[in-house]
């Protein structure tokens, strides 16, 4: 589950992805022939034409590229964070529609699937910091529109017309974020020694996490302060501060040698068709995407802070930024413990409290208590998050793992984003809490449905065991 999250961004985001975890490998550092006239790209540069580094676990921080690799892309974070939490909080209070925040959350992810193919293609034909720069001038741009909406909002534009205004530049932010993600991701491994890449992936993934926590609760802090259109320009102030960081990076990656062939449904269906054939991986990720499809409540905050809690934007902001400390929390406890020794059985029963505690947030009506669920439904998260993620990254070959990546991130968007939509239009028929215990409920029955249809995944022992075995007859009908 990457419910705390956007996609890595969404997240996202792994999110994300999950959205918050790396993905692939970087590919053979070679030049690739291009035609007469096209435009010449230098040598991809890769982890093992990097220059050997200091040992340490900030050792990576070292490298010029990576630090402020980092420092942009955790601008951006933080910014889209905030941008998240407060087009929610403003899009209720304009409309006081349940049914308008479950749409937001659509807005976000239909680019993201109508792209799928271009997204992937544009971040290995061209130079991903490039990419990445323009996505964040994108980023820029819509933060400005969002604010110039806010002002107008506020005098003779109705809330209707102001709302429709908003939802259009949600939708333009989705697209930008569907470029965005997979070219940020794939920068990284070009930027570091191979020997390196384990403990850059470790702080890419806490920073992203760091961000996943601050940007909620400075969104509900300025809000509180600057309201909407305010706090949309300070968004503004850190994408054009993170556009200005990525310009620092030296490296100039180039296209990947073999992305320049374009996209297929072929590579996509394949990916789905691996993950079909290894039942332990169909079942880890398709009940995570029905759990959080079901029981993911994140949308919904705005009604429970002003109609059910009655707290202001900074109580929001907390509400908002709980899951992902509760996240945080478990990733910590999760590193200083050996690998899981019952993974499938844990996986389960992580989203089976999942479940629970998204039952008694329903049903709280204190602000201290509904905190605590939240921190737990995060907590409960991570540990999905992180078997799921090990049996993906394990399980799958390096030829397949790009396109089981690849699916394996539409997941992620289709619980998150289409779990907003799905509990923002429940919520418009049934009542907010009615729609929140029934998906924890939902939740809990997932759970004992797929111990049943998969009981592999159920037995499934340590981490540590996770390995790809090909299998003859399955994996011919997958191959590349």
């Amino acid at each position: 589950m990457d419910g705390s999250s956007c996609s890595e961004w969404r997240g996202t985001l792994s999110p994300a992805r999950p959205v918050s975890s790396p993905r692939g490998a970087s590919p053979p550092g070679n030049a690739i022939e291009t035609p007469p006239g096209a435009r010449h790209h230098p040598p991809v540069p890769t982890s093992s034409s990097l220059p050997r580094a200091a040992s340490g676990p900030r050792a990576v921080f070292r490298i010029r590229d990576f630090t402020f690799l980092q420092i942009a892309k955790s601008l951006a974070t933080l910014g889209f964070f905030m941008e998240v939490t407060t087009v929610g909080y403003q899009v209720y209070s304009l409309t006081r529609q349940q049914l308008n925040l479950g749409l937001v959350g659509l807005a976000y992810f239909l680019p993201a699937v109508l792209l799928a193919l271009a997204t992937g293609y544009v971040a290995d034909r061209f130079d991903r910091r490039r990419v990445a720069q323009i996505c964040q001038a994108g980023s820029l741009l819509v933060a400005g529109a969002l604010a110039w909406i806010s002002h107008q909002a506020g005098g003779a534009v109705p809330p209707h017309a102001a709302f429709l205004g908003i939802l259009g530049a949600v939708f333009l932010s989705g697209a930008v974020h569907a470029f965005y993600g997979p070219a940020i991701q794939a920068l990284l491994p070009s930027l570091v020694p191979r020997e390196q890449l384990s403990n850059a992936i470790t702080w890419n993934s806490a920073l992203w996490q760091g961000m996943a926590i601050a940007g909620p609760a400075l969104g509900g802090l300025s809000l509180a302060r600057f309201g909407p259109g305010g706090t949309y320009l300070i968004e503004m102030i850190f994408y054009g501060a993170a556009i200005v960081c990525m310009g620092f990076i030296r490296r100039r990656p180039g296209p990947v040698p073999g992305g320049t062939t374009g996209a297929s449904w072929d590579r996509l269906v394949a990916g789905l068709r691996f993950i079909r054939s290894r039942p332990v991986l169909l079942g880890a990720i398709s009940m995570d995407l029905f759990a959080v499809l079901l029981g993911g409540a994140t949308a919904l905050l705005p009604v429970f802070a002003q109609d059910i809690l009655r707290v202001d934007e900074r109580g929001f902001g907390l509400l908002r930024a709980s899951p992902a400390i509760g996240a945080g929390l478990m990733s910590i406890a999760i590193a200083h413990r050996p690998p899981m020794r019952h993974a499938g059985r844990s996986m389960m029963l992580a989203v089976a409290l999942f479940g629970v505690a998204t039952v008694a947030f329903g049903l709280s009506r204190s602000f201290a208590l509904s905190v605590v669920c939240l921190v737990t439904l995060g907590a409960c998260d991570m540990i999905s998050v992180v078997v799921r993620q090990t049996l993906v990254q394990a399980m799958t070959p390096d030829a397949m793992r790009g396109r089981v990546s690849a699916v394996n991130l539409v997941f992620i968007g289709a619980s998150n984003e289409l779990g907003e939509f799905e509990s923002g239009t429940l919520a418009h028929w049934i009542g907010t809490v009615p729609t929140v215990v029934a998906g924890g409920l939902g939740t809990l029955a997932v759970v004992g449905l797929w111990a049943w249809l998969f009981p592999d995944l159920r037995r499934f022992g340590s981490l540590d065991t996770a390995h790809h075995t090909p299998q003859p007859g399955r994996d011919s009908e997958v191959a590349p």
